[in-house]
């Protein structure tokens, strides 16, 4: 019973180990057999914490068995490595921090913990956490489940990889430039990048640092169905211990709860980024299958921010962000950065605005289903092939940049498989701290729709 629950949704699992139908640790060891049985075809948990995962899950069926609860009370799961987890490395993927090990939790681990998850393990990542692949001197690559030869995406791309493999019912990854978003689409599972701040940083930082946060940096789940992700949500926002003392997180409800009440703006096309056709093909077939239902759904708005001088902003202050403390990396003038904090401010305004007239906002996660591994060191000089022709590597992060910039949440979902049998995602893009609306949203499509599918052989 134990090895089929792991396939249901966490709430399921975790009513099921409150009910005494199945143990904690039965929960456990089922897992770690996945893993075990499953991982050496991809690569994705390199950091396992088998012996201390028996315990804590040992001591989750002493805490069920008194009649105590907690949202994740027994639930076997895995966090992305840039995490620290007490007594584990953390190297993000960096030969010099090989070796580093944490001396305490991430926050937003000590609340998975408190709610009662069961960690096992950590899941690979690239080089700093600066790719759209996996792969790094310290743990090796993390091939898709789809197909071995080709990206998980990045940087939460072992993240996204252990679920699809089913080897876990959660995880936990991070996002600044699609890490989220990009990986669930390649493998076809659902992930949200939170509104900025809704989840404290703290603990997820290069080895040994402890600084200010990050511009447009987030914290966010991953799941194989998007009602985890609320619950999932519901245990890991809410400010840091200093703001909490004066600060509550009282997030609002979803703005509609059916399809037929919302109202869609999809956004297919960007000056800065091509997108596969079969891409485009399959939001237009979501967008027609919502319509039928009574969805209101456009293609166009006067209100559309102007996609391109914000691109430019961002990326000029991603860059920025991104390049600090790189060996030979020059710096913008202290004035200039604010001044693209000036144009954020303009570029979030303009968003409110949209959000008068739209619910949400459909857009592809990437302008490409899963890539080939791709070895080349400078970005730069990668090249995607879109509809037959070469695009630059680094324009698609025009993609994952329009809810960046903004702060906006954001629900990656899988929208069905191209023609070769890849697995095609796209973003549902929210009213900044209107989560729960793209959440819903999410959870509606997959409901009419269909969901996660897994790949062939897991």
């Amino acid at each position: 019973m134990a090895d089929e629950l792991l396939d249901s949704p966490a709430s399921e699992i975790v009513a099921a180990a409150a009910a005494r139908q199945v143990g904690a640790v039965e929960l456990a060891r089922a897992a770690i057999a996945r893993i075990e049985s499953r991982d050496s075809q991809i690569n994705a948990v390199v950091v396992r914490d088998f012996d201390r995962a028996l315990d804590a899950a040992a001591e989750a069926d002493r805490a069920i068995a008194r009649g105590e609860t907690a949202p994740l009370l027994g639930l076997p799961m895995t966090v992305k490595e840039g995490y620290n987890v007490a007594g584990l490395p953390t190297t993000w993927g960096i030969e010099a921090f090989r070796g580093w090990i944490a001396q305490e939790d991430a926050v937003a681990v000590q609340r998975l913990k408190t709610a009662g998850a069961v960690i096992l393990g950590k899941s690979n990542v690239p080089v700093g956490l600066a790719d759209w692949q996996a792969m790094n001197p310290i743990y090796g690559r993390t091939s898709n489940p789809w197909d071995s030869g080709r990206s998980p995406g990045g940087s939460s791309g072992g993240s996204a990889a252990v679920l699809a493999a089913r080897m876990v019912p959660l995880e936990l990854g991070s996002d600044i430039a699609g890490s989220i978003r990009v990986p669930a689409a390649f493998c076809g599972v659902y992930g949200h990048k939170p509104s900025y701040g809704l989840i404290p940083r703290r603990g997820h930082s290069p080895p040994g640092a402890d600084g200010a946060p990050l511009p447009f940096a987030v914290l966010g789940p991953m799941a194989r169905n998007a009602a985890d992700l609320g619950l999932s949500m519901t245990v890991l926002a809410g400010p840091d211990a200093a703001e909490a003392k004066a600060l509550r997180l009282a997030l609002p409800p979803s703005r509609h709860a059916a399809l037929s009440d919302f109202r869609v703006l999809v956004v297919d096309s960007h000056p800065a980024a091509k997108v596969d056709g079969e891409i485009c093909a399959a939001l237009a077939r979501l967008a027609d299958r919502l319509a039928a239902l009574g969805t209101a759904v456009d293609r166009n708005s006067a209100k559309l921010p102007d996609l391109a001088a914000f691109n430019e902003a961002y990326l000029k202050a991603l860059f920025t962000v991104m390049s600090r403390n790189q060996p030979g990396a020059t710096s913008m003038p202290a004035h200039d950065y604010l001044a693209l904090l000036d144009i954020q401010v303009r570029a979030r305004r303009t968003w409110a605005a949209l959000f008068e007239d739209y619910d949400v906002v459909l857009a592809p996660a990437f302008g490409v289903v899963a890539f080939p591994h791709n070895d080349e060191a400078d970005q730069d000089k990668r090249r995607l092939t879109i509809d037959g022709s070469g695009e630059p590597f680094v324009n698609q992060m025009a993609w994952p940049g329009l809810a960046s910039f903004a702060n906006l949440p954001v629900t990656a979902i899988p929208v069905g498989l191209t023609e070769a049998g890849l697995p095609i995602g796209c973003q549902v893009i929210g009213p900044y701290l209107e989560d729960r609306t793209t959440i819903v949203f999410a959870g509606l499509v997959e409901r009419e729709f269909g969901g996660f599918v897994a790949p062939p052989g897991f």
